[in-house]
């Protein structure tokens, strides 16, 4: 049963063949079975996953069924469930008890899905690894006796969708966290269209680039999950008003039959240093679209190797803004001292991981009036030069394409320091400085037996495009990614 897709798992329950109850369970033992070899839950909800999949096989009885009813899936542990533990991973809300509900799982309750649990991730969605994280790192399924990284932040989201523990799962990117550790697991991962979901009642990490999306299988399932998670939010002040994205699931071809797509190729990532595989992969995908009508151009995105460092002045800043709530007076940790000062000093101390506080206080430093005009507002300008470069370059294509990662999964253990990390959201940090989608999609295993992943990035509101040609290279690439064979189990 856990190899369904969501397309075919709605089917089933729609025909009665099975029933929510049984899909659940189904997931619950397998969370039994592997969930603390692969660490990828925070918190387990059985009892609320159950009572839903009852109410859901009531649904299709009587036949007023929702659109997702009856999925069970995971949620990445910075979206707030109200009466669920929500703690961003970190130890600052380890015992945190929200009395509302996100607007993003809210959606997907109204859906009809049941929550599993939720995921383990980067602490407050900071790095790429999911090392940072106060509950311990997740594990990548592939290959597992190796213990390889997930990816970050929302690696907690890919190990339990990769590993069968979840049929989907919701995911945050704010530099790349779904589609940099969906590449490494061999999965989809969809940021849309910034302000396409909303934000609200999502712990805040850089409000101008958090965009959730959701984690699949494949790319229909992501279409299926996205059309549920998106919509305009009045509680969402940057919540697009023309937010809306609606699919059954069944994604057109934008390619073949004659029809001319586009696709444009960056040109400043050619001299970018990528693995073999990942090169070759790419070339293979490429040749595939070109076979199937596409029109390859070269773009480009001059200050697209700028935006590295613009994101890691930019991000910082809007983090220690938003992480100045945490102060031990309302929620959260409190760490008693002398007096007030000393109390906010040691419950932020102890409260905050290294990696938290380091954004925290370059965040603070590009801020103060010294660094202002220096660094921040240079970046902004870098942000804006890129953002207006993506749209010249759309005038050129329609859609373009570029890897995920310059490699595969990496050991848990690797020995990286906080530049080496950065370095690699190279591939994905672009697109959430401009608020365009971007898709990435598997494009074949390496020769290590690996997966790698290539991304389609479109104009702002051309989600559903992005995924139809995410969909051609899925099926080009046609790698088994069911998490029976992953396992080996």
């Amino acid at each position: 049963m856990i190899n369904l897709t969501i397309k075919e798992a709605l089917q089933k329950l729609k025909s009665r063949e099975i029933s929510a109850t049984e899909l659940t369970r189904a997931y619950l033992d397998r969370i039994e079975k592997f969930g603390k070899d692969l660490n990828c839950y925070i918190t387990i909800t059985p009892e609320r996953a159950l009572k839903g999949a009852a109410e859901s096989d009531e649904r299709y009885a009587n036949g007023t069924a929702l659109p997702l009813d009856g999925v069970p899936i995971a949620m990445k542990d910075l979206f707030a469930t109200r009466g669920i533990r929500t703690t961003a991973a970190s130890r600052m809300l380890e015992n945190f008890v929200p009395e509302y509900e996100s607007s993003v799982s809210q959606n997907l309750i109204n859906a009809g899905t049941v929550l599993l649990g939720k995921a383990n991730l980067d602490e407050f969605a900071m790095g790429t690894f999911s090392k940072t994280s106060f509950f311990g790192a997740p594990v990548n399924p592939w290959q597992i006796e190796k213990r390889l990284t997930a990816g970050g932040s929302s690696g907690g989201s890919t190990s339990a969708v990769a590993g069968g523990l979840a049929i989907a799962a919701t995911g945050t990117d704010t530099g790349g966290s779904i589609r940099f550790p969906s590449a490494m697991t061999g999965l989809v991962g969809m940021k849309p269209t910034y302000g396409l979901c909303s934000r609200w009642g999502c712990v805040a990490f850089a409000s101008s680039l958090d965009t959730p999306g959701p984690i699949t299988r494949t790319v229909e399932d992501a279409a299926l999950m996205l059309s549920a998670m998106a919509g305009h939010d009045d509680k969402d002040s940057t919540s697009a008003p023309n937010a809306k994205f609606e699919s059954d699931g069944n994604l057109q071809p934008v390619l073949g039959d004659g029809k001319k797509l586009r696709v444009g190729i960056i040109k400043e990532f050619n001299d970018v240093k990528i693995s073999e595989d990942m090169k070759t992969l790419f070339e293979k995908r490429i040749a595939d679209l070109k076979s199937m009508g596409a029109k390859i151009v070269e773009v480009s995105i001059p200050n697209i190797l700028d935006a590295l460092a613009a994101y890691y002045i930019i991000a910082p800043a809007e983090a220690s803004s938003n992480l100045a709530r945490y102060d031990g007076m309302r929620y959260g940790l409190r760490v008693e001292g002398e007096d007030l000062i000393d109390t906010y000093k040691k419950t932020r101390a102890a409260g905050f991981g290294e990696e938290v506080q380091r954004r925290m206080l370059i965040g603070t430093a590009v801020l103060s009036s010294e660094s202002y005009e220096v660094y921040f507002m240079k970046a902004a300008r870098v942000r804006r030069l890129i953002a207006d470069a993506f749209a010249q370059a759309f005038e050129q294509c329609d859609l373009i394409v570029c890897p995920s990662s310059a490699g595969t999964a990496m050991p848990l253990d690797s020995d990286l320091s906080p530049l080496e990390y950065y370095a690699l959201d190279l591939f994905t940090v672009a697109m959430n400085l401009a608020g365009i989608p971007a898709c990435s999609v598997p494009c074949g295993l390496a020769q290590n037996g690996l997966p790698l992943g290539m991304q389609v990035v479109g104009p702002r509101f051309a989600d559903m495009q992005v995924l139809q040609l995410a969909k051609h290279i899925e099926t080009a690439a046609a790698i088994d990614n069911r998490p029976t064979i992953i396992m080996g189990k």
